[in-house]
């Protein structure tokens, strides 16, 4: 069967300030706006900047048909919501219970994420474009954020923090291993990772990562 809709989920922030579209299909592709319109809109043009990871992942074939959003549930974000523009609640997808499939198929694309974010890290300008007012950080200030803040989720699945942010791509890769690794386990438990479903670490996992690649794309000096 050929897949025509995207799928959105839409969290709406307390104050309606901000309104953030999850593709709730496909961890990682998510926008913020300032109206559920403009969100679903915003988050309907990444679909050809997502095909990349869906490549990755083998799973090209399912996003390629899609041509239309289709709104399932609006559910409220926190204040976080409102300021950042970011995703910080849970949809109830999130909640709902995940197949053994369904767990690997969502995986592959969080991995698939983490490939194009390193893809993207090797290619671009060590400086980056700078905005309006000359602010702004240089790539490996963005891989070194991106990278630290996978720590902080890493915890709420119990792993060993390292000393510092892992850079190197070989024991990058262990930690990546021993991450995905920590979710089997909390799935084979049936446990959240603390507070969080496992669905929405692993889209907000994936959505962190892509949130920055798009950012090292959008300020590339080399091209």
């Amino acid at each position: 069967m050929v897949v025509t809709e995207l799928r959105v989920v839409l969290e709406c922030g307390p104050k309606e300030k901000k309104f953030v579209a999850v593709a709730r299909d496909w961890p990682g592709l998510e926008r913020g706006a300032k109206t559920p319109d403009e969100a679903a809109a915003r988050v309907f043009e990444y679909v050809p900047r997502y095909m990349e990871v869906a490549k990755l992942a083998k799973r090209e074939a399912e996003l390629a048909g899609i041509n239309k959003v289709k709104v399932l549930e609006r559910y409220p974000g926190t204040g976080s919501t409102d300021f950042w523009g970011i995703s910080f609640a849970f949809s109830t997808f999130d909640q709902r219970a995940m197949s053994s499939d369904e767990l690997e198929r969502e995986l592959s694309l969080m991995r698939a994420c983490w490939t194009y974010f390193d893809q993207v890290r090797s290619r671009v300008s060590a400086e980056m474009r700078k905005g309006p007012r000359g602010g702004g950080r240089d790539r490996d200030r963005i891989v070194r954020h991106t990278l630290g803040a996978e720590l902080d989720f890493a915890k709420k699945l119990g792993l060993p923090m390292p000393d510092e942010v892992i850079t190197d791509p070989k024991e990058l890769k262990k930690y990546r291993d021993a991450y995905c690794a920590a979710i089997h386990k909390h799935y084979a438990e049936g446990s959240m990772a603390r507070s969080w479903p496992l669905r929405y670490l692993i889209r907000h996992t994936a959505f962190h990562v892509m949130d920055h690649t798009w950012e090292m794309e959008d300020k590339d000096l080399s091209a």
